[in-house]
């Protein structure tokens, strides 16, 4: 299989016709490049973002097309999401999406990594940068269950974590699925405006529109 994005798109149109229908507020982002560095720099600071592109995932992981984003850097993080948005147990570990280029620096894999990382079927031990620099997504084993990321399965997501690696000299960020505990990852539009405004999530990314919690 080339790709696990097969599910439904929805295109800019009909975003901003639901997005304006329902009065909601949003930054349109001129281009793919303003949104990358735009988001980018809101992880950086330390914003949880609902990451809302393309055709949604077929199967049980979210790969980046209906996921919530932020940085590693901190435990601290990991325990917000657990607590305020996925309303989940505080042990509960987030997977780290990291560019696969950059994999060998931050995991002992084998030779040749699997094929499967880039689907978040694999588990490799942390190295000790890995330990130190990424804490939010090191499991109690220290290891972690990676999505390794190449440009060809998803530039726009791949732009994304370079683009955060541009400013934090880190390539990996927190990706969980777009959901909350005992309900579905997110589909709709729809879906992704009802859980950003029942979470604690602070910016919703929905194609080229930005949404802020608040004003």
């Amino acid at each position: 299989m080339d790709s696990v994005y097969l599910g439904p798109e929805f295109y800019n149109n009909k975003i901003q016709s639901f997005l304006d229908s329902n009065k909601i507020n949003y930054k349109k982002l001129k281009d793919e490049n303003e949104l990358v560095k735009e988001t980018a720099k809101l992880i950086y600071q330390n914003n949880v973002i609902g990451w809302f592109q393309g055709r949604m995932e077929w199967g049980p992981r979210a790969l980046g097309n209906r996921s919530i984003l932020a940085s590693a850097t901190t435990t601290k993080m990991r325990d917000i999401i657990n607590e305020k948005v996925k309303k989940r147990e505080m042990f509960r570990p987030f997977a780290p999406v990291i560019l696969e280029e950059e994999t060998k620096k931050y995991f002992k894999t084998d030779e040749y990594i699997s094929p499967s990382a880039r689907w978040m079927l694999m588990v490799y031990p942390f190295k000790e940068k890995g330990i130190k620099e990424v804490p939010a997504v090191v499991h109690v084993d220290n290891s972690g269950r990676l999505e390794t990321l190449i440009r060809e399965d998803n530039p726009k997501y791949y732009d994304l974590v370079k683009s955060y690696k541009k400013k934090t000299k880190i390539p990996i960020i927190i990706n969980t699925s777009f959901n909350v505990k005992g309900e579905p990852i997110v589909c709709t539009p729809k879906d992704a405006i009802n859980c950003f405004l029942t979470t604690d999530i602070d910016y919703l990314v929905i194609d080229n529109y930005m949404v802020k919690k608040g004003k």
